[in-house]
């Protein structure tokens, strides 16, 4: 399969690079035609968290200020920052994103989304109060229910598959356990 994307100049030196199977390795990856570095490009890593209003079974979504797919909503999530765990990652861009006071739960979906080389982790979250103060990422952050989130308004398929699989759980009675999946 195709790397997702790729660079044409060594980061190193600036030289051009070729694309080519290393010796004692089994896939092709850019080689410096001139100071012979190896570069692996390997996926990012997206986190974020499914913060649910408990009295109600609200969940929290932010309306996206940014691109790609501005105006559109999805769950608190962005790439994670060098020196963080997963779930610092998550309460970080939850805080910014949201301005949300919440408690941390458990990894809830792993998605793997291959074609753009990222890996989207979600996590459930408790929000501590139903007061948020969205940071520039977001244009609003809103509580709704199952009946009231806006689904041809979802900026992406992660968290589309993420509020689709908690929803299901919820309604069928069953714990919240870790689901993994990969989208097309």
């Amino acid at each position: 399969m195709p790397l997702p994307s790729r660079f044409k100049h060594c980061p190193h030196c600036g030289s051009a690079v070729d694309y080519r199977v290393p010796a004692d390795d089994n896939r092709e990856r850019a080689i410096c035609a001139a100071c012979d570095s190896i570069h692996y490009q390997n996926p990012l890593n997206v986190v974020g968290t499914l913060p649910v209003w408990e009295k109600d079974g609200r969940v929290l979504l932010c309306r996206r200020a940014i691109e790609p797919r501005h105006g559109l909503w999805t769950l608190p999530a962005g790439f994670m920052e060098l020196g963080e765990t997963t779930a610092q990652g998550a309460l970080r861009e939850t805080h910014e994103e949201a301005g949300a006071d919440i408690e941390m739960g458990s990894l809830y979906t792993l998605l793997n989304v291959v074609r753009v080389g990222q890996i989207h982790l979600f996590y459930l979250a408790r929000l501590r109060s139903p007061d948020f103060k969205p940071g520039p990422e977001s244009l609003e952050a809103r509580l709704f229910s199952e009946s009231e989130i806006p689904w041809d308004e979802i900026a992406f398929k992660t968290t589309r598959e993420t509020l689709r699989c908690f929803f299901e759980d919820r309604r069928a009675g069953r714990g919240f356990g870790l689901r993994e999946f990969d989208i097309p």
